[in-house]
């Protein structure tokens, strides 16, 4: 089995004017899943992320508040899952909690380095 990563883009909840039961039920999806993938066997690890951040880039270490795209395109978290294929990941994805959103998954192979 190989590990991969699924980021999660999508939009800023805070953003979208949710009511607390809706933000509720939406939660109620997401733990669903995650606990589908826990049964399975093949989630390793993942988390939300905040909106805010800082980058620091360039030969000047220059730093930057964040966020860094337009909310509607925001990385909100990652999940690690262990899977033989992208097409098994690609299977995992279709119970994303926020297609309804216009949330998108990338699915990226985390690379193993032999030591």
């Amino acid at each position: 089995m190989k590990d991969f990563m699924m980021i999660f883009i999508g939009a800023n909840y805070e953003e979208l004017g949710l009511s607390p039961q809706q933000l509720q039920d939406r939660m109620g999806k997401w733990w669903a899943w995650g606990n589908k993938m826990e049964e399975q066997g093949i989630l390793k690890g993942g988390n939300a992320l905040l909106a805010q951040g800082k980058r620091v880039s360039g030969l000047k270490r220059v730093v930057s508040d964040g966020p860094f795209v337009e909310s509607k395109e925001l990385v909100g978290g990652y999940y690690i899952v262990s899977a033989n294929s992208f097409e098994e990941v690609i299977e995992i994805a279709q119970d994303f909690p926020d297609y309804d959103l216009d949330g998108t998954v990338e699915i990226r192979e985390v690379m193993k380095f032999d030591r």
